[in-house]
């Protein structure tokens, strides 16, 4: 089972601006003076500037072009709606706020199809919404594809049951936990897991602080060392940076790169980045528009594509 993908779904954004509906519960997001047209130049320019440095390495990114109706300011955030599984399985996703369920897209299945890829069973999770209950895909969830676990953070964008659904559906064994971070003096839940955490083959990088709990957080790095995954633990400050929210991709010659914005590379330590370089290679982009005004970063933007191929 591989953990690592060479294969990514991007959507190149048509009317990116702060999504206002989001913005309750993702306290990364913050207003601009620009005007939307404005911003959305700026995310274009990052987003295409982004895929270039990936493609470079040797990363088979499929782009897809969001559309300008419906309007959909969070659509080069695809991971949230779908996800793409070695057994031919694609999740679909129930999305919190109402104007980004317009994201999820048919079509892109037919992409997926036409570019050689094969899909055998459509699992979609969507329906949950009209009872209220979300799990916003792989941003909810952090997948250990070699191990078959799934850690999540509860949050109202990752409903426990749901995750547990999914868990079973998927073969998945859950490890759940909650993550806060200091909103105005409150501890409040972190809206994504993949803000705080990534995992790769051979390592975790993980904002411990960020688990109040003490159970759960013994629980979650017992489980991560036991799988033998050296854990490179980062703060709270640099949760804020985007420096939990970083993807391991293959390249040319199956070449291993860590892929982050440029504000997480920055916000990293001489021990932090040493640790990473062990395994593998850092490849950071600038994303300051997309992440001031998404409150997403790197992450977010790629959808791991690990279909079988017809």
């Amino acid at each position: 089972m591989e953990q690592i993908t060479n294969t990514l779904v991007m959507v190149r954004p048509a009317s990116f601006r702060m999504n206002e509906q989001t913005a309750v519960n993702n306290y990364y997001q913050q207003n601009t003076i620009l005007l939307p047209a404005a911003v959305n130049a700026k995310a274009q320019q990052e987003f295409d500037d982004f895929v270039k440095k990936l493609r470079l390495v040797g990363v088979n990114v499929i782009v897809i072009n969001d559309t300008e109706i419906p309007s959909t300011p969070d659509a080069l955030f695809p991971n949230n709606w779908i996800s793409f599984h070695e057994n031919g399985d694609v999740g679909i996703y129930p999305m919190f706020a109402e104007n980004r369920r317009k994201e999820r897209r048919e079509d892109i299945l037919g992409t997926m199809e036409e570019q050689g890829f094969f899909i055998e069973n459509v699992i979609d999770y969507s329906k949950a919404e009209e009872e209220g209950y979300f799990l916003e895909g792989t941003g909810s969830m952090i997948l250990d594809r070699q191990n078959r676990k799934a850690y999540c953070a509860l949050s109202p964008r990752a409903d426990e049951e749901l995750f547990i659904e999914f868990c079973e559906d998927f073969e998945y064994f859950p490890i759940i936990f909650v993550a806060n971070q200091t909103v105005n003096n409150r501890r409040e839940a972190i809206y994504h897991t993949n803000v705080m955490m990534c995992i790769t083959e051979k390592f975790a990088v993980v904002c411990l602080e960020a688990i109040d709990d003490k159970k759960e957080r013994k629980n979650l790095v017992k489980h991560l060392k036991s799988d033998g995954k050296e854990i490179i633990s980062i703060s709270e400050k640099q949760v804020t940076q985007f420096a939990g929210n970083m993807l391991q991709v293959k390249g040319h010659d199956n070449k291993r790169y860590l892929v982050m914005s440029s504000s997480a590379f920055n916000s990293l330590n001489i021990n932090q980045r040493d640790s990473i370089l062990k395994f593998c290679e850092i490849l950071h982009s600038p994303l300051e528009t997309i992440e001031t005004c998404g409150g997403g970063s790197a992450r977010c933007m790629m959808a791991e594509v690990f279909l079988p191929k017809k």
